[in-house]
């Protein structure tokens, strides 16, 4: 199913790129021959996914890029096309997140996740698209949203996140009707719990809830890295022309045996939450 040369001539802007799904995607997406042009707010790792990528004989390259700035979003664009002409596919991954409690969000935490997830997400897929629509060539986005996204779900304790994706979903189903005419496709991907390196430390109070998560989920397992990235891969390929304004659930039924992924932290005694508070308050 996934030829080496699945991706072959494509090029991918992928934001969040440097880390996380976004690096495993990033790897995979090169590995079926695109060619990816990565955004985030840190150098460093964007600039360890490229060597790998390179290493392996692909092509990457990157920019540092707040996407919460709508310039410095036109600004990556600009560098993406002048590095591979043609950007044709737009990846939005770049997310923020961590648990609280809603009463004790500050503005500025409840703005700072919503700057990133969906006025990012809307950035980077109006940036590209009026260029598609000038080019009369059509285009790709694939949006990474989660499971408490849909309109009967939600979740306590990410609130900011779930008003965010709930967003980008409503974008991508109302943009992929209008944009149709254009031949813009646009997707989303809604995964229950994947470990990673930076924001699982931030969802993840505890190993004994980490270990209460899994036991609760129907496959008792988390889900593997490949396995989105393959989804995604499928989803941006010439395979799914016909797939437009889907969101594709990837969770091993965790969403169907109850919604809100984290609504079991009511669990938390209060002196669990004083003792994650106190630690996030240490660290800003």
């Amino acid at each position: 199913m996934f030829q080496q040369d699945l991706l072959k001539g494509r090029a991918i802007f992928l934001t969040g790129g440097g880390t996380g799904l976004g690096r495993s995607m990033a790897l995979r997406f090169a590995e079926l021959g695109a060619r990816m042009y990565l955004v985030g707010r840190r150098e460093e790792p964007l600039k360890e996914v490229c060597a790998e990528i390179h290493r392996a004989g692909g092509s990457a390259a990157y920019t540092t890029c707040d996407v919460r700035d709508y310039g410095a979003v036109e600004a990556a664009a600009e560098k993406a096309e002048q590095q591979f002409d043609r950007i044709d596919t737009v990846v939005n991954n770049a997310a923020g997140n961590f648990i609280a409690r809603t009463e004790k969000l500050s503005p500025n935490a409840f703005n700072t996740v919503v700057g990133i997830v969906l006025n990012g997400s809307f950035h980077c897929t109006q940036a590209f698209a009026k260029r598609w629509i000038a080019q009369k060539l059509g285009g790709n986005v694939l949006s990474i949203v989660t499971t408490y996204a849909a309109a009967n779900s939600g979740s306590g304790f990410v609130v900011p996140s779930a008003c965010a994706k709930a967003g980008v979903l409503a974008m991508t189903t109302s943009l992929a009707v209008e944009w149709a005419k254009y031949h813009i496709r646009l997707n989303a991907i809604a995964p229950g719990p994947f470990p990673t390196e930076g924001a699982w430390s931030r969802l993840m109070p505890s190993r004994q809830f980490e270990e209460h998560a899994k036991d609760k989920h129907p496959m008792k397992r988390f889900g593997r890295h490949e396995e989105l990235a393959n989804l995604a891969a499928f989803l941006v390929s010439d395979m799914a022309e016909y797939i437009n304004g889907e969101c594709v659930v990837i969770d091993g039924g965790q969403w169907l045996r109850g919604a809100g992924e984290f609504n079991d932290l009511l669990m938390l005694p209060e002196t669990a939450w004083e003792t994650l508070e106190a630690a996030r308050t240490k660290k800003s």
